[in-house]
C-alpha cells in the first residue's frame, strides 16, 4: 500500500545575504517559517534487485526525472541505505512550481519519508538523522528546513538548520502572480548592486541609502541580533487557535486580540526590523511585485493591515501575516480584485507540521 505524504511549503521570515564564498554560493542568514499549504507525494516502493525510479505528476512542468529534487534524494537514500527499489512517486501540485516557497525542495522530503515508510515495511531501518541532513543539503539549500519544521534558523548557503522556538499559529495569505525569478540572476543582480555601493563608499559619494548602507557580513550580524532579540528575552508563549482566532467561534474584543498580538513573539520579531535583502533587486527588475506587497499589507484600513509583509525567497511568491482571520479575508479579497491568485493558510508549528505530515 502506498503511502500519501503532505509536502508543506514555506515562507522566509528575514533573509539576509553575504558576501559570496569561494564555492560560489553567497552567505546567508534566514528565520524560515513553514506553512499548513501543501502538495500531497505519494511513495509506492518495494525492494529489488536493480533500482528504478518512475516520477509523474498532476503538473506537466514537473520534471520526471534526475532534474527532480524528489528524484535525486530517493536516489542518494538508497544509495546511503545500501538498498535497490522499485520506486513509483506521484506528486499532486497545489502550490507553483517555482515561486520562492520551497515546494520543490519539501517535494524532495516527503518524498524521502514515503520512501522510508515503504521499505520499513521490508524491515529497512531508517537512515539516522545527521545522514538525512547531509543528503538533504547536497539536493538543495532549502532542503534541510523541511526534516525540522516550524520556526527554523538557516545559516551557511541556507542548509545549516536548527529549530528555532515556535511562533503560534498566525493568519497568513499568499500572493502567488504568474511570473517566474530566477534565483541565480537574483544573486547576481545583488552582487552588482554590492560593487556599486562599494565604489560609491569608497570615493565618498553621499549615494543612496541601499547602495550605502550594511555591506553583506553586516547584514548577517544585524539579523542574526534580531532573531536573538526576538527569542531570547522570552519563550514564546502559544495561541490555542490562532493569532486573534478562537475556535468556540466567539468573537474577540479588540483589546483581546491586542493582548494576544502583544503575546506573539513573530511580532517581536516583527519589530526589528526584518526584511528580505532581494527585495531590493527583485522589485527593481519586477516592479509589479513590490506594488502586490503593498496590496498585500494593506496600510490604507488599519483594521485590515498585515503585521509583516514581504517576498519569500527570491519570489516571485509574497506573503502576509495578519492578526485576524477577517484581515486575512481581506486581503484575500484584495489580491483578486486585483487579478492575483492568492491562497490563504497558517503558520505551521514544528509539533502539528510532523502530527500532520503523513496523510490519512
Amino acid at each position: 500500500m502506498a503511502t500519501t505524504v503532505r509536502s508543506f511549503c514555506k515562507i522566509n521570515l528575514g533573509l539576509a545575504i553575504g558576501p559570496p564564498r569561494p564555492d560560489g554560493f553567497h552567505a546567508l542568514t534566514t528565520c524560515y517559517q513553514t506553512l499548513a499549504a501543501h502538495d500531497l507525494v505519494t511513495v509506492e516502493a518495494r525492494r529489488a534487485m536493480q533500482t528504478s525510479i518512475r516520477i509523474t505528476s498532476s503538473d506537466e512542468r514537473v520534471p520526471p526525472d534526475a532534474r527532480n529534487t524528489a528524484w535525486k534524494m530517493v536516489e542518494r537514500a538508497l544509495g546511503a541505505l545500501g538498498t535497490h527499489a522499485e520506486v513509483q512517486i506521484y506528486i499532486e501540485k497545489r502550490l507553483p512550481v517555482q515561486g520562492g516557497i520551497g515546494a520543490g525542495s519539501a517535494n524532495a522530503v516527503a518524498a524521502l519519508i514515503g520512501l522510508e515508510r515503504e521499505l520499513g515495511k521490508a524491515g529497512v531501518a531508517a537512515l539516522p538523522e545527521p545522514e538525512r541532513l547531509r543528503i538533504a543539503g547536497e539536493v538543495g539549500s532549502d532542503v534541510p528546513l523541511f526534516l525540522v519544521g516550524g520556526a527554523v534558523l538557516g545559516v551557511g548557503r541556507g542548509e545549516q538548520v536548527s529549530a528555532l522556538p515556535d511562533f503560534p499559529p498566525t493568519e497568513c495569505v499568499l500572493a502567488l502572480p504568474e511570473l517566474g525569478v530566477s534565483t541565480p540572476q537574483a544573486y547576481r543582480d545583488w552582487d552588482a548592486l554590492q560593487v556599486a555601493g562599494s565604489r560609491l563608499r569608497g570615493t565618498g559619494a553621499a549615494g543612496d541609502r541601499e547602495l550605502t548602507g550594511l555591506d553583506g557580513s553586516d547584514k548577517l550580524t544585524t539579523l542574526s541580533r534580531a532573531l536573538a532579540s526576538a527569542f531570547g528575552p522570552r519563550p514564546p508563549e502559544g495561541l490555542s487557535a490562532g493569532v486573534g482566532a478562537h475556535s468556540s467561534g466567539v468573537s474577540a474584543t479588540s483589546e483581546d486580540l491586542a493582548g494576544k498580538m502583544e503575546q506573539n513573539p513573530l511580532l517581536a520579531l516583527v519589530r526589528t526590523g526584518i526584511e528580505n535583502d532581494f527585495e531590493e533587486v527583485v522589485f527593481r527588475q519586477y516592479p509589479s511585485l513590490g506594488k502586490i506587497k503593498r496590496t498585500l499589507a494593506g496600510s490604507g484600513n488599519p483594521g485590515e493591515a498585515a503585521f509583516y509583509a514581504a517576498l519569500s525567497g527570491s519570489g516571485s511568491a509574497l506573503f502576509g501575516l495578519y492578526g485576524t482571520a477577517a484581515a486575512a479575508a481581506a486581503a484575500e479579497g484584495r489580491l483578486n480584485e486585483a487579478g492575483i491568485r492568492a491562497l490563504r493558510t497558517k503558520t505551521l508549528p514544528r509539533e502539528e507540521y510532523w502530527a500532520q505530515l503523513v496523510s490519512g
